[in-house]
């Protein structure tokens, strides 16, 4: 059996846009335009779900997409620096912020590690390939970082070289734990 899952960032909202780390805020006038605009651009998933942040679930429900009560993984926990921005927690922190994105064990911040969150995006994909048919979830970024260094069998240090826009699709497909990717298309045409 062929597994094929497909990551959606969500749009665009202001911790985005200000580099600042997500504090549940929603989406933006131009996030929820652009999310609205691609709806027509997915066909219809066997499962659709979302992660439990503001932005991702409402990325999913502008996408049409009807979202199972079962959340997609969480983003990265960053403990004490949620809704600062990275220039506020390198200014007061410089050590801990280069330990932190040097080191995937490292969670100064008091939240998860980098490790640790791949460890359970993998863990999650797993049982999300399990399912027949086909999945589409709305996660945050660093969720689909995770699934990419994990599928590829890459080391967690490759966590922050992988880049990914607002409302791309990331596309998994395999069998037997052997996964294909296919990174960042753009919600621009039929899938």
């Amino acid at each position: 059996m062929t597994s094929r899952v497909m990551l959606i960032s969500p749009a665009m909202n202001a911790a985005l846009r200000e580099a600042r780390f997500d504090d549940g805020c929603p989406l933006d006038p131009s996030g929820l335009r652009a999310a609205r605009a691609a709806a027509d651009t997915l066909k219809s998933p066997d499962r659709a779900l979302a992660s439990p942040t503001a932005r991702c679930r409402e990325t999913a429900a502008a996408l049409g997409l009807d979202i199972e009560e079962t959340p997609g993984p969480a983003g990265l926990d960053v403990g004490r620096w949620r809704g600062a921005t990275l220039t506020e927690v390198s200014a007061d922190e410089p050590e801990a912020v280069a330990r932190w994105l040097t080191d995937p064990e490292s969670a100064p911040h008091g939240g998860e590690s980098v490790r640790a969150l791949c460890d359970r995006a993998g863990l999650w994909l797993d049982a999300a390939a399990s399912d027949d048919g086909r999945v589409v979830a709305v996660v945050e970024p660093e969720v689909v970082r995770a699934v990419v260094v994990r599928v590829l069998g890459a080391p967690e240090s490759a966590f922050w070289r992988v880049d990914v826009p607002p409302l791309t699709a990331t596309e998994l497909s395999g069998r037997g734990g052997r996964w294909n990717v296919r990174v960042g298309r753009a919600l621009e045409g039929p899938f």
